[in-house]
């Protein structure tokens, strides 16, 4: 079902959810520190945190009762992903706990009855694997009323976590939630990742932001003189709930007001498929108006309406819709490419020896674990082939 029906959501149920002790509870905090340790729990501030753990979550628990919480400064550093380079935003432990149980208790289980099943991103059960599955689906469910012609509507927003705007995040939580219980937790949060703007006397709230170049902006000129509530930083749990949550009002326009059946999204990237262009277009325009009512832009150079026999990406697959109804899938292109490079620098690290041979061998493994899904058998043999030029062995997968 994706249609949203909201009607069978009692209130007295979200009221309760919407409770300062859901995430001031003890047993729960301390569940929420085994979550947010996990994988983590090398980490010497970490141990610290364990070492006096029940002291440490008394701490807490007094801290949300008596509306004394607040968090910590961030850990800022820059992180190069999948070609992208990404501002990274961590947190202490102590706020990754109260974090964990406000996301785990609360806002998980509150807001996923408003979020449709193609939703895909950062759920459980769901993800990169669940989009790309459901995305087959409706390609054969498309072929079987209209063959294979037809069009792909790509829709991409610019710097995505950068431009959420805080007044019109806290609405829609609270549009949900109702006000009081854990919102005045919630909304510290949020604000938390406000922009110092003291460099600039523009109207900066209105304008694309762009935290890479944001932070190469001298640190004399953020006086803290004046600040842009806007953006949620990369690297804390509350920043994928809000990217998960807060474009829901595009995907109840496209699958209920405009009825879009082969619709889905993961996170920024959204696709529709529709046997009418005219009708893709009007879409289209219509998520540019409900974008720019929550504050969002649209990536126009990456926002693509194309014919399906001439196929077309996501997520960094491509695809071909065939006149039988087959479904071919490859690596897009600059996946291939990057993987190259990737290989390549990992040759120069082993040979300074600043990486093991052994982690250039597993990511390199991983890769070809997760390609060899697809129709994709040439080009695994080619990334074998230069994994032997450079490192004189042959890999078992």
């Amino acid at each position: 079902m994706t249609r949203l029906d909201t009607s069978t959501v009692a209130v007295s149920e979200i009221q309760a959810m919407n409770n300062i002790e859901n995430i001031s509870d003890p047993n729960k905090l301390v569940d929420a520190f085994n979550k947010a340790a996990a994988g983590s729990i090398w980490k010497s501030s970490v141990q610290k945190y364990e070492v006096n753990l029940l002291k440490n979550i008394r701490k807490t628990q007094l801290a949300l009762e008596n509306g004394t919480y607040k968090q910590g400064d961030f850990l800022e550093f820059e992180l190069n992903e999948r070609g992208h380079n990404r501002r990274i935003k961590a947190l202490g432990i102590a706020d990754r706990v109260v974090q964990r149980a406000l996301c785990d208790e609360v806002l998980i289980p509150a807001l996923t009855k408003y979020m449709i099943y193609d939703n895909g991103a950062s759920q459980k059960n769901k993800g990169v694997d669940f989009c790309r599955r459901r995305l087959e689906t409706h390609l054969h469910k498309y072929y079987r009323q209209y063959g294979n012609d037809g069009y792909f509507l790509h829709v991409d927003f610019r710097k995505f976590f950068d431009n959420i705007r805080h007044d019109k995040l806290i609405a829609a939580f609270e549009a949900k939630l109702g006000s009081g219980g854990v919102m005045p937790v919630l909304e510290e949060m949020i604000k938390s990742f406000r922009v110092d703007i003291s460099y600039s006397d523009e109207d900066l709230l209105n304008q694309v932001f762009n935290s890479m170049e944001y932070a190469r902006i001298p640190q004399s000129k953020k006086t803290g003189k004046r600040y842009m509530a806007k953006s949620m930083g990369i690297g804390s749990q509350i920043s994928q709930v809000a990217g998960v949550f807060f474009p829901s009002r595009i995907d109840t326009y496209c699958k209920v007001v405009r009825g879009c059946k082969y619709y889905g999204r993961y996170m920024d990237d959204i696709y529709i498929i529709h046997h009418d262009k005219d009708f893709l277009r009007s879409v289209l325009e219509g998520i540019r108006e409900q974008s720019a009512e929550i504050g969002l832009f649209i990536n126009e150079k990456k926002t693509q309406l194309q014919k399906l026999q001439h196929g077309f990406t996501f997520l960094k697959v491509k695809y071909n819709l065939t006149e039988t109804g087959k479904i071919i899938k490859r690596p897009s292109r600059d996946n291939i490419t990057r993987q190259r490079r990737k290989m390549k620098k990992f040759k120069h690290l082993v040979e300074e020896g600043r990486m093991s041979q052994e982690d250039a061998r597993n990511e390199v493994k991983s890769w070809l674990g997760s390609n060899k899904k697809l129709n994709a058998y040439r080009t695994c043999q080619n990334i074998r082939k230069l994994y032997k030029d450079l490192f004189y062995e042959d890999l078992d997968i």
